[in-house]
């Protein structure tokens, strides 16, 4: 908790270098002044809700992807597939970018390359700069890079499910979807609802990396999600007050949501994470 003591320069007119106690008191002003129209919170805020609500909209892919490779015979297949989808999960955001770039490039991109060659288009496509498209180009990039990885949780979940249960479904005759439908989903259920709620609660904390390295003036105005834009007010602006102020905000909201969500889960499922 040492680090929430910066919080307190949210509240004083902060200048580098001059102690605390000789800064101006200046109150909740930063706090009126992001929600005061003259800030562009409200547009960063919009970014980072649709986002981050796509996010959770795909969040059962990594939940089917685990499924699909757990009904593999092949050991052998299964572990090069597992291993294959994980690596992008270590790929630095600089290196996805580069590898996006290279396929989808205007000016040489294999996409446009290939397409242009076979007569299918005239104009090359702008992919990465197309903000019209920008949140869906982003929520490809999110999945392609995180759901390998993300499935390895859902196979230690399936993993962790008495054997009995499909040995006793086998003697019934189910067959592979009943076990499914009936065994594996209500087996990793628990695992996908603290993974939700955890989901819900970062709503506001959709990442910086992603959307600073793909950001362009074609779209910024879709790629601006709130993590940029505090780094963009704290350090490129030296907005220190009232970037630590969105922070603030960014955490007291975060809190609340996943209060909401955890009783809400309570409520439902009578489980909570807490």
């Amino acid at each position: 908790y040492g680090p929430l003591l910066g919080w307190i320069y949210a509240f004083y007119d902060f200048v580098p270098g001059v102690p605390i106690a000789k800064q101006q008191f200046v109150g909740l002003r930063y706090f009126g002044y992001m929600f005061s129209g003259v800030s562009e919170i409200f547009p960063v805020l919009r970014n980072t809700l649709a986002m981050s609500f796509l996010g959770i909209l795909s969040s059962p892919v990594p939940v089917i992807f685990a499924i699909l490779l757990t009904q593999v015979r092949s050991t052998r297949f299964n572990k090069v597939v597992q291993t294959v989808t994980s690596i992008p999960n270590f790929i630095s955001w600089v290196l996805v970018y580069a590898i996006f770039f290279t396929f989808f490039s205007t000016e040489d991109g294999v996409l446009n390359v290939l397409l242009m060659k076979s007569g299918l288009i005239e104009m090359p496509l702008d992919v990465l700069g197309n903000g019209d498209y920008a949140w869906f180009i982003q929520l490809f990039v999110g999945m392609w890079k995180g759901t390998g990885w993300g499935a390895i949780i859902y196979f230690a979940a399936i993993a962790g499910i008495d054997q009995e249960l499909y040995d006793a479904a086998n003697v019934d005759g189910a067959g592979r979807w009943g076990k499914i439908r009936h065994i594996t989903i209500p087996g990793i259920l628990p695992t996908f609802f603290v993974l939700l709620l955890l989901g819900i609660s970062n709503m506001l904390s959709n990442g910086f990396e992603q959307y600073w390295v793909f950001q362009n003036p074609m779209t910024m105005e879709k790629l601006e999600v709130l993590d940029t834009y505090i780094y963009r007010m704290g350090i490129q602006q030296s907005e220190f007050a009232f970037s630590t102020a969105m922070g603030i905000f960014k955490s007291v909201v975060s809190i609340t949501l996943l209060t909401f969500a955890n009783k809400a889960s309570r409520m439902v499922r009578d489980e909570s994470i807490f």
